[in-house]
């Protein structure tokens, strides 16, 4: 059995979330202990009545910042527990890991094939005082390893763990119900990883197939920022037309993610949090790897290396996805020697394919155009016209650069 233990400053996320999941009829209700009943004259999920049973501990909160406690608990598709059992995996779970005298609320996600527990609790207790998290994931790993043995299930193998980051789907354009799939997605990732600026999080939605805009700008003198969401195909082209954060909801909006991404720059500070990742990476990093081969070495590690690649094949942006640890970091967060420039040293477009970018610029923006998608509106292709951008700013750079070293040497 395998935990994934999140925290975050309001429950409203993570009820919404299994709320969304009750819905579908793709999880449901387990077990709910010091709370009011969470259900509604209709019988539907109520998330307001859980947000009242948590209220008073909120209110009495003195100064913690991150006062939710969300933990999946991931049992091996193997074993095929009754809801009792998980009833009592969860009590004993939650008593030994100190919130036996918390309100929380369990649910039983049955979405994939895995079933699995998530339990949403406070850690701030009904004075208003923070619960003690030392050693957390170890002691949580402890407690996992007596549960196994206790009711009889497989032991978790490391290099093998499972979590509900698993259960995130690309959106498939062609299925319809687009803005529930981009919804679906996007709350997922928001829960499951850490990203600590809109470039990174727009990196991870890509590779769901959801596009992701910022939009800035002032109209009648008034300032004003916003979130456009879009499906895409698996090639990277925008299809369909793209909406609002508002049709989604205010937590997957402009400033709820300024907010997160905080929450996950802070998080990535504490107990070195990157580390994995930046020792994966560095394992990883040989010149005598190609592109591919490096790509592949970290694949096998459950590490994604997105390389942003202008047209004459120089790699001017990489990022990292750590599936396991659920962390995306692009490579100067990771330290100088993750940069971009490092990795384009390391991996040197070869050469025949900078010649040929060099002799056919015009046909590779005859190319381009000819790829326009009528139908989004937004961009041709969400990648291309970010490489674009990046080169031409880079290009931008270089000459201010140039013409400051002539202004010394005059």
């Amino acid at each position: 059995m395998v935990a994934n233990i999140r925290s975050g400053s309001s429950p409203g996320g993570a009820l919404h979330y299994n709320k969304e999941k009750v819905d579908k009829d793709e999880a449901e209700v387990l077990y709910w202990q010091k709370m009011l009943e969470p259900f509604d004259k209709h019988g539907r999920m109520d998330v307001d009545a859980c947000m009242e049973s948590f209220r008073p501990y909120l209110e009495a909160n003195r100064r913690t910042t991150n006062t939710v406690f969300h933990v999946s608990l991931n049992p091996s598709p193997e074993d095929k527990l009754t809801d009792e059992q998980l009833r009592e995996i969860a009590r004993e779970y939650m008593e030994r890991m100190g919130y036996g005298d918390q309100p929380y609320i369990v649910f039983k996600h049955t979405d994939i094939d895995r079933h699995h527990l998530h339990i949403v609790s406070l850690r701030v207790d009904e004075n208003g005082r923070k619960l003690s998290h030392d050693y957390e994931a170890r002691r949580s790993m402890d407690i996992l390893r007596s549960l196994e043995q206790k009711y009889g299930l497989h032991p978790s193998i490391k290099g093998q763990e499972q979590t509900d980051r698993e259960g995130v789907r690309k959106v498939n354009y062609t299925a319809g119900n687009v803005k529930q799939q981009v919804s679906s997605v996007v709350r997922s990732c928001l829960r499951n990883y850490k990203c600590s600026s809109y470039g990174e999080l727009r990196t991870l939605l890509e590779r769901f197939n959801v596009s992701i805009e910022e939009r800035t700008g002032t109209i009648d003198g008034r300032s004003y920022a916003g979130i456009v969401y879009g499906a895409m195909t698996d090639d990277g082209y925008g299809v369909g037309t793209p909406f609002k954060s508002s049709k989604i909801g205010r937590d997957v909006g402009y400033r709820a993610l300024q907010k997160y991404y905080e929450r996950s720059k802070a998080a990535l500070r504490e107990n070195d949090a990157l580390g994995r990742l930046r020792q994966c990476v560095r394992d990883a990093m040989s010149p005598h790897n190609t592109r591919d081969e490096f790509r592949r070495l970290l694949k096998a590690d459950g590490i994604d290396a997105i390389l942003r690649i202008n047209p004459t094949g120089r790699i001017y942006s990489v990022t990292f996805i750590d599936h396991k640890a659920g962390i995306v970091a692009n490579g100067s967060l990771l330290g100088k020697g993750f940069s971009a420039n490092a990795f384009n040293e390391l991996y040197p477009a070869p050469k025949e394919i900078r010649q040929v970018a060099e002799q056919r610029p015009e046909q590779r923006r005859e190319q381009r155009s000819h790829t326009a998608n009528p139908i989004s509106g937004i961009v041709d292709t969400i990648l291309d016209l970010a490489d674009v951008r990046a080169y031409e700013e880079q290009q931008k750079v270089q000459r201010q650069k140039r013409r400051r070293k002539r202004g010394l040497k005059l």
